[in-house]
């Protein structure tokens, strides 16, 4: 018997995904909120997690209420095309299987079982979309001041918390804006995040 953990932030789609697993009888399937308020979910005994890619938190990544994949997990992530960054997150964090959300049911069995057996299980729809995302245009600290600035921080509170001038921060910015094909702050805002670079 297999022992798979669920995570996902949304319950109705957490235990949705529970019941499809639960539909194959080699599997023993338990679920958990990336948010949720537990004990150390590495007691947890699993031989697979399947993860939401938007829950899931990289190597290095310090955002809250994100699933910490460890070294030891066999990760089967879900995700969508769109998001290069999801994507290249989940393959940092060491996924064996990526999914897609609009993938057919049993190709996230299959997922599984092929992921628990140590091999890798690519959705298809995913390659391209993978290659495409294997280098995020900006550099870390020109994310950090994108980050800063989408939570609504002024450019002398930029500069502060991250120990710069105000006018390094702003080049920065303008070469954010120009790295990622934006009009202007905001547009480069939305594609980063949209991207899911943040």
């Amino acid at each position: 018997m297999l022992r798979v953990l669920v995570v996902h932030d949304e319950a109705l789609l957490r235990s949705a995904l529970v019941q499809l697993l639960r539909s194959d009888d080699a599997l023993e399937v338990t679920s958990m909120s990336p948010r949720a308020d537990m004990p150390d979910h590495d007691v947890l005994p699993r031989d697979v997690c399947v993860v939401d890619g938007d829950c899931l938190q990289g190597p290095g990544d310090e955002r809250d209420g994100c699933f910490q994949a460890g070294c030891e997990d066999r990760l089967v992530v879900l995700t969508t095309p769109d998001r290069p960054g999801v994507l290249h997150r989940a393959f940092e964090a060491g996924a064996l299987g990526l999914v897609g959300k609009n993938a057919p049911a049993q190709r996230l069995i299959t997922a599984v079982h092929t992921v628990a057996a140590g091999e890798r299980f690519l959705d298809e729809t995913l390659t391209v979309a993978l290659l495409e995302g294997a280098e995020m245009p900006l550099t870390t600290r020109e994310l950090s001041v994108l980050s800063l600035a989408a939570q609504g921080a002024p450019m002398a509170e930029i500069a502060a918390r991250l120990h710069l001038s105000r006018g390094t921060v702003r080049n920065y910015m303008a070469t954010a804006i120009r790295k990622v094909g934006a009009r202007n702050r905001v547009d480069a805002i939305r594609i980063v995040q949209s991207a899911g670079w943040t």
